[in-house]
């Protein structure tokens, strides 16, 4: 058996990008390690910087004579779009909970109505029978005052009673009494 591998071209690639990155990382460090590089280096970020600066400016004054939206002018819609869109989900949950508490408040009414209903029928059973029980009142105070004059007319024959059986026993005394007078019945 051979102890030979075989060839593979992804080893050969991965070695020849290592030796190169190293190489690559090794003239970097060269560089920045030297003052006169960073000086340089600085100085030319800085000019870059005031270069890019005056650029942007003047790449607004032109976009606004144009009348051409910038990138900040697009930021700021996107930031508006998505605030308006997050007020209009929130006014959404509002509406729904809207909805949902007027439909709470409709059953109630609705309960209400039917509770209302009832007891307007429940009233007028009670204004009828109170109408029934006035009228019952009525008929007995007419009963009461005829049983008061029945009761009145009732003492005025007890008391014609009393006075005929008083006379009653009155002419049976004198009855009593007036045999004794003609001597009829006396054996003296």
């Amino acid at each position: 058996m051979s102890t030979k591998r075989p060839y593979d071209p992804y080893d050969s690639f991965k070695r020849y990008s290592e030796m190169w990155e190293k190489q690559i990382n090794d003239f970097l460090f060269l560089l920045s390690n030297n003052n006169e590089f960073v000086k340089m280096s600085k100085v030319g970020t800085e000019a870059h910087s005031r270069y890019l600066e005056a650029f942007k400016k003047n790449q607004e004054a032109l976009a606004g004579v144009l009348n051409i939206p910038t990138k900040n002018d697009l930021a700021n819609v996107a930031s508006l779009t998505i605030q308006t869109e997050e007020k209009i989900e929130s006014l959404e949950a509002h509406i729904w909970d809207l909805q949902d508490s007027v439909k709470s408040q409709s059953k109630e009414i609705e309960t209400v109505v039917e509770v209302s209903k009832e007891i307007i029928k429940l009233t007028k059973q009670l204004k009828t029978e109170l109408v029934k029980t006035k009228k019952e009142l009525a008929d007995s105070k007419d009963l009461q005052s005829e049983l008061q004059e029945i009761k009145f007319e009732l003492n005025k024959l007890n008391n014609l009673k009393d006075e005929i059986e008083i006379l009653k026993s009155h002419v049976e005394k004198d009855n009593q009494k007036e045999p004794d007078l003609t001597g009829a019945g006396s054996t003296k």
